[in-house]
């Protein structure tokens, strides 16, 4: 069954790269162009809650003719449009509709990765953590773009009066209000920088470092992987 959060984006699907761009004023291509490249240039590469496919396109370009680039989600609509974007490139990539909890690949596959605007979104957020980890390649890097709630009171309210004044209303004028509104709810319970951070740690990646970004609304956690399994477990 599907769950209701991936009916959710199969019913965005059609609008998603249009606000995406719109609302952050093409902002958001360079965020993820940050992504890939903090995950480090490597094949094969990973794109967890590819949505539509950006940062997939984008590690296909970065990687060049020999790269090869899988970009997983859950939505099946999205999935349908990212198969159909940018067909010069679509030979370097393999898309695959999998739960970022449960993926059908081996142990050490991937020698980078990039998540993002998803991790928000997995309820079991350490459980994709140590999914993630399971998929990497030893020593390999991962970088995790999402939206955030900013420390500072003033940008916080600025933040909640975009939200509501500027994205809810451009969404309701395309007949997805309430789509939108989960936004702002996601945000609530999202973790911050060092919580973040310490989920890392759980999971068991040798490094984790939080990189705030657009005045603290944007963030990237970026994890690697131990060189050696089990080196950080006790004897």
């Amino acid at each position: 069954m599907t769950s209701p959060i991936a009916q959710l984006f199969n019913r965005i699907a059609p609008t998603y790269d249009q606000l995406n761009h719109q609302l952050s004023w093409g902002l958001d291509w360079v965020w993820k162009q940050m992504a890939v490249d903090w995950a480090g240039l490597a094949s094969p590469a990973l794109d967890l809650c590819c949505g539509s496919g950006d940062l997939a396109f984008l590690w296909a370009r970065a990687l060049g003719p020999t790269g090869q680039v899988w970009g997983v989600d859950f939505a099946a609509a999205q999935l349908k449009i990212a198969r159909r974007r940018f067909p010069q490139l679509q030979k370097r990539l393999t898309w695959v509709e999998a739960d970022a909890c449960q993926l059908p690949f081996g142990n050490d596959t991937f020698a980078a990765a990039t998540m993002g605007y998803g991790w928000r979104n997995i309820p079991d957020r350490l459980g994709s953590l140590l999914e993630l980890k399971r998929v990497l390649q030893p020593g390999a890097k991962a970088a995790i773009l999402d939206f955030h709630l900013p420390f500072e009171p003033p940008l916080r309210a600025f933040q909640d009066w975009y939200l509501s004044q500027v994205v809810v209303p451009t969404a309701q004028a395309l007949g997805l209000e309430p789509e939108y509104v989960y936004l702002r709810t996601s945000l609530a319970d999202f973790p911050q920088g060092p919580e973040q951070v310490s989920l890392a740690h759980q999971a068991g990646f040798v490094a984790a470092t939080h990189h705030q970004i657009a005045a603290g609304m944007m963030g990237v956690l970026v994890v690697q992987k131990p060189v050696i399994l089990g080196e950080n477990s006790p004897p």
